[in-house]
């Protein structure tokens, strides 16, 4: 693979009023995204803000990461759709062809922050996203003539042509004072939502890290949209091991809080990034390439997708590493080192996962 550019970047605002805004990472900043063909965007509303009703061309995982609203879904084929609360954690798998509304209630005192990061090879454009709006300015029924509007919904022209021109925003809008919408009910989560903070941990290393992985086991959903996802939590100077994912997957990584710094190691031995990253950037490893992290003093949180449903991945250090299954003279004829030296080697981190809390 030719050298392509891996340095993290902050998306940059596509759209949005006094309701909120949409921002979105572009192939143009971030080459690695035509790569994978891998769309990231953002979603902020603002108290009382409303995102219209609308579908995409790629399938997707949205990620709650601050705030708690409201959320719409229409599945494909359903004849209601489920309303449901959404909380900072929440993760959703967003197959191809659902509607989702979203919205940040009026007496919020914190904005609504969702992440959204997805598969885009059957959209559009490689590496973005491609929204399309039923209602507001730019809604599919302002293309159509009011002739077909009209039949469509059977309407009179005129009342056709005041229905489509009395959506001034586009994207996304603020409810007037007294607006209501539907009520989230409790039911309507079961099956659409993981939330990430509150699920049975994965791994937990004390002083090291904590990892919640999202797979078809416990949201269904996440099958039909092709990716899986993991949140990630290392304490302050923590290391995450040098691993690859083993299955020529992806993965995506969006740093939710914190800093730190990565290194990616690719092909003959090349370090290919070394560099710090902190809350807003998103970065894409290459299939099959090494990384490591190392936490700050304010520790580090990242929500990732994995383009494979249920991914495996292998560990270079740690309790589980590959190293450890091969064999001490094959070890020790490799490294062309001394028996003494491997035996060193391979006496360290015999209980440590995959993370390494400071010493």
């Amino acid at each position: 693979m030719a050298a392509v550019d891996l340095t993290p970047r902050q998306p940059r605002k596509a759209y949005g009023g006094e309701g909120g805004a949409y921002y979105e990472w572009s192939p143009a900043d971030l080459p690695m995204l035509g790569v994978a063909s891998i769309g990231g965007a953002k979603l902020s509303l603002s108290a009382g803000g409303l995102a219209l009703p609308s579908y995409s061309d790629s399938a997707k995982v949205a990620y709650v990461l601050q705030g708690k609203g409201t959320c719409g879904i229409v599945l494909p084929e359903a004849s209601k759709e489920k309303v449901l609360a959404v909380k900072e954690g929440d993760a959703l798998a967003l197959p191809f062809g659902v509607v989702t509304w979203w919205h940040n209630l009026p007496e919020a005192t914190t904005e609504l922050v969702v992440l959204f990061m997805g598969d885009t090879s059957k959209g559009h454009k490689t590496g973005q996203f491609t929204n399309f709006q039923l209602t507001g300015a730019n809604g599919i029924f302002t293309g159509f003539s009011t002739e077909f509007v009209g039949r469509a919904w059977d309407l009179a022209q005129e009342d056709a042509a005041k229905l489509v021109s009395t959506q001034p925003a586009s994207g996304i809008v603020k409810l007037k004072a007294g607006q209501k919408l539907p009520e989230p009910l409790a039911g309507d989560r079961d099956g659409m939502v993981l939330n990430c903070l509150e699920a049975p941990l994965d791994v937990d290393i004390k002083n090291g890290g904590r990892v919640v992985v999202l797979n078809t086991q416990n949201l269904p959903l996440v099958k039909e949209v092709g990716l899986g996802a993991d949140l990630v939590r290392i304490d302050a100077h923590s290391m995450c091991s040098p691993g690859f994912s083993c299955d020529s997957a992806y993965q995506v990584t969006y740093i939710v809080r914190g800093s730190g710094r990565v290194q990616v190691v690719g092909t003959d031995g090349k370090r290919v990034l070394e560099t710090r990253v902190e809350g807003g950037n998103l970065f894409i490893v290459p299939r099959f390439f090494v990384v490591s992290k190392i936490a700050d003093a304010s520790g580090m949180e990242w929500f990732s997708i994995i383009t494979t449903p249920n991914p495996i991945f292998s560990h270079l250090a740690g309790r589980t590493s590959v190293w450890k299954a091969i064999s001490p003279e094959v070890l020790e004829a490799s490294f062309n080192t001394t028996p003494e030296m491997e035996k060193l080697f391979r006496s360290k981190r015999l209980d440590s996962e995959i993370f390494f809390a400071p010493n």
